[in-house]
């Protein structure tokens, strides 16, 4: 039988009219119906501790959730503990919505820093798609992004070599957290190590040490204690060969 998930939450401390990501310009406006419902949608916060689950896999949670502050990532277990980490988890990512809708989780959700989530009901998503088409659009389009940025990553397992790798996905991190204000003043720390960064290549450790030991040698990034900083985000954009997300704004649910 799947687990359920029955942790609480907080009451609100950022109501959704003033929500501090909404202004951003990664994210398109709502209107104040959307807004309304979106304000009724949401039940309360849920604040989690660096290298907590967040959702675990086999799990039925009650809810799903959007990152309001925070990193994550969402990754799979194979019996013996090896581990594939799928995607990662930033501001205006929605989580949990494979578990809403095929019943429980595919997959496991840790985070990676503190992070504030945004928490809404499950069983209230039907009557979303029922009254406000807009939203389930919104939402539709999420997965539809999910789904592109895994054929990204797929793409990148598959053919580039290894080096391309590493620098596709420090970029494309790097490009969506600039997205999300997470740069500040143009510099970022991507909270990660290097077990992380192998565990989404599909590399040894050591491998994946050698290859940031070149880029660094480049002068593409500076590996630091806590996590990764991106010197050169054009740089490892031009070596993997990748020309970014081209995203036009999108949803915020």
């Amino acid at each position: 039988m799947p687990r359920q998930d029955s942790r609480s939450f907080s009451t609100r401390r950022y109501p959704c009219e003033r929500c501090p990501l909404r202004p951003l310009p990664a994210f398109r406006p709502f209107t104040g119906e959307e807004l309304d419902y979106v304000s009724r949608f949401k039940k309360g916060e849920l604040a989690v501790e660096r290298g907590a689950t967040v959702l675990v896999e086999g799990s039925n949670s009650a809810h799903l959730y959007t990152v309001l502050s925070g990193w994550g990532f969402r990754f799979k277990l194979l019996s013996d503990g090896r581990r594939q980490i799928l995607n990662y988890a930033m501001p205006g990512d929605l989580i949990g919505l494979q578990g809403s809708v095929m019943g429980e989780m595919q997959h496991s959700v840790e985070a990676l820093s503190p992070m504030l989530l945004c928490v809404f009901e499950r069983g209230e998503l039907h009557d979303l798609y029922r009254k406000h088409p807009g939203l389930a659009y919104d939402i539709t389009w999420l997965a539809a992004r999910e789904e592109r940025m895994l054929d990204e990553n797929l793409l990148s397992i598959g053919r580039r070599s290894a080096l391309e790798r590493c620098a596709y996905l420090l970029a494309f991190i790097r490009k969506r957290a600039e997205d999300v204000g997470l740069t500040g003043n143009g510099s970022v720390v991507i909270p990660i190590t290097q077990q992380h960064v192998a565990d989404t290549l599909g590399l040894s450790l050591v491998h994946t040490n050698k290859t940031i030991r070149k880029l660094s040698a480049r002068g593409l990034l500076r590996w630091r204690d806590g996590g990764c900083e991106v010197l050169d985000a054009a740089g490892l954009m031009a070596l993997a060969h990748w020309e970014g997300l081209g995203e036009e704004r999108r949803p915020l649910v």
